[in-house]
């Protein structure tokens, strides 16, 4: 791996003393606050401090009273809801979040999520048929349908009221519906426009419960849409931070309803305080494992069982999503592999800076993964396509210099469908144009993307000595929580420290050691970086850490643990 280039990011000292002594706290996380465009002491109080009170009033997105009007009609007429939902944790917590309050309000509910494979993407023609003649009035979508302008004149025809609610961008043309949810539509000055879809759909709940008085049902649906939203990689600021710490809170506390606990429980994590990073890397993957490997059903199914008889089929459902999740594993595995032979013996395909490979059968499932994999290993814009016939099913993955869904745009004219956003996108065209596909997406890459680039960069928000690592900062540090886009794990560096044990491995693929500095030491873990031992061993007697702080609980015992990003010879 290249050599990362470590970035200092300035800051204005007389503020951060300021926000350090109106808040009281440590200037180091004083410092993370500004960093964080926190600078306006209120502004940080409530960043510390979310609360159900900073939520907007969802009557502020545009069409949304029209949702609320029609849906509690249809509950008092008796008239069947269809919840139609998209494959992966933001859309299947989307759809269960929504039935269940309907519910819960006496409404006649069912619901629908396409398959990958079978159905494709979004709400089509075809599946506002199918909920038609199961007797649906009206269609909700829920984390899809923004694009859906067909499916929306099938429903009209039909004489269903469809609601879209949706987060992706919406082009020039709305869907013909009878409501259009979406903070990112141009006529729509919803504060927040970061919102996942789940997001949305908690907007629609919140307003549901407070028009039949049941205010207080609002938080129970929190950490459903905390599993979305930390899912779906939205910015967690704003209302997202709300919804992600109180949800993740939840989690972590309990009770819950026994699809939720079986999922917890097979995923290892039962009882336990949980993370962004759980749901992220533990929880995520597995409920997207069941859309991708097999049906989204069974998450959704899973996630809905709330009464105590249904324990058997939860705790069957959970571990059925565990086997669906090693499958993907060692679907992704062998793609991944396969790929990066390709690319790096194949000039065409390597010496470009956007990278596009594609294979035979391989499982669309996981191909978004995989790109995401290929974007962590070469740092470029990486493009994998599954070729299926006559036809190629492409998933995109970008970096944050380069415009992956503007990029696909010049391309149009080759697709039969594409759309996403600017860091990920999809995309389904004729095999034959795959070549030219590639030719006109590197030659746009290359003439954009600069060598500065493509080049690995670390982000690091201060400089923070071994000795200045205090209760006080380590729990400032984690009033940050909860981590993710828009609000990243704090990274620190250390000068001039010494590595006084291993660095050894960690179960073939990390590195753990002891480190000192100043008398202070500590236990530092280097996860995935078995490959750069040789960097660690000899940087040994002085050494430039750059790393993040962990908090780790072993029968009942917490200690402060370094979380290494990189290192390098001491300056």
């Amino acid at each position: 791996m290249r050599e990362r280039l470590w970035e200092h990011p300035v800051h204005d000292e007389r503020v951060v003393e300021t926000l350090s002594r109106e808040l009281g706290v440590a200037p180091v996380v004083a410092r993370l606050l500004y960093l964080r465009g926190l600078g306006d002491p209120d502004a940080a109080a409530r960043f510390l401090s979310p609360d159900l009170a900073h939520l907007h009033d969802p009557l502020r997105l545009v069409d949304l009273g029209k949702a609320v009007d029609r849906l509690l009609a249809a509950i008092e007429r008796g008239e069947r809801i269809a919840i139609h939902g998209d494959y992966d944790v933001d859309g299947v917590t989307s759809t269960v979040m929504l039935r269940r309050v309907l519910e819960r309000l006496g409404g006649d509910v069912v619901h629908f999520i396409p398959e990958r494979l079978r159905d494709g993407y979004g709400l089509q023609p075809q599946a506002v048929d199918h909920l038609q003649a199961e007797g649906a009035r009206v269609v909700v979508s829920v984390d899809c349908g923004i694009k859906s302008i067909e499916a929306a004149r099938r429903a009209r025809d039909l004489g269903v009221d469809l609601i879209v609610t949706d987060h992706h961008e919406p082009d020039s043309e709305l869907p013909d519906a009878l409501a259009v949810i979406n903070p990112k539509r141009r006529d729509c000055s919803y504060p927040d426009k970061d919102l996942a879809g789940s997001g949305v759909a908690l907007k629609l709940t919140q307003a549901l419960c407070t028009r039949a008085g049941r205010e207080r049902w609002l938080p129970s649906f929190l950490k459903i849409a905390a599993l979305g939203t930390v899912a779906d990689v939205v910015p967690l600021v704003g209302e997202n931070r709300v919804i992600a710490k109180i949800g993740l809170e939840q989690l972590s506390a309990g009770p819950h309803a026994v699809g939720l606990q079986a999922l917890l429980d097979a995923a290892g994590l039962g009882g336990r305080a949980i993370d962004s990073y759980h749901v992220a890397f533990v929880l995520a993957p597995r409920v997207n494992a069941a859309g991708r490997m097999s049906t989204p059903d069974l998450a959704t199914r899973l996630l809905l069982a709330s009464a105590e008889h249904e324990w058997p089929l939860a705790r069957e459902l959970a571990e059925r999503l565990n086997v669906e999740n090693a499958k993907r594993q060692e679907e992704e595995a062998t793609i991944v592999a396969e790929a990066r032979r390709r690319i790096e013996a194949d000039p065409d395909i390597g010496a470009h800076n956007l990278l596009v490979v594609a294979g035979d059968g391989w499982h669309r499932g996981v191909i978004g993964i995989v790109a995401s994999k290929l974007v962590e290993t070469f740092v470029k814009p990486s493009i994998v396509i599954s070729i299926d016939g006559d036809t190629g099913h492409g998933s995109c993955r970008s970096l944050p210099s380069f415009d992956m869904l503007a990029a696909l745009e010049r391309c149009a004219d080759l697709f039969d469908r594409f759309g996403g956003h600017k860091q990920a996108a999809g995309f389904s065209l004729p095999a034959s144009r795959i070549g030219d596909l590639r030719k006109r997406l590197t030659d746009h890459a290359d003439e954009r993307l600069s060598p500065d680039d493509l080049r690995p960069r670390l982000r690091v928000d201060a400089r923070l000595a071994l000795g200045d690592i205090t209760p006080e900062v380590v729990e400032g540090v984690s009033r940050l929580a909860p981590f993710g886009m828009g609000n990243g794990r704090p990274v620190f560096s250390a000068h001039g420290v010494e590595i006084v044990t291993g660095p050894t491995r960690l179960k073939d693929r990390h590195l753990t050691m002891t480190v000192r500095q100043g008398g202070r030491l500590f236990r530092a873990v280097a996860w995935r970086a078995a490959d750069r031992l040789a960097a660690f061993e000899a940087s040994r007697l002085g050494a430039d850490l750059a790393f993040s702080l962990e908090r780790n609980t072993f029968q009942g015992q917490t200690t402060i643990e370094l979380n290494v990003a990189d290192v390098r010879p001491a300056s």
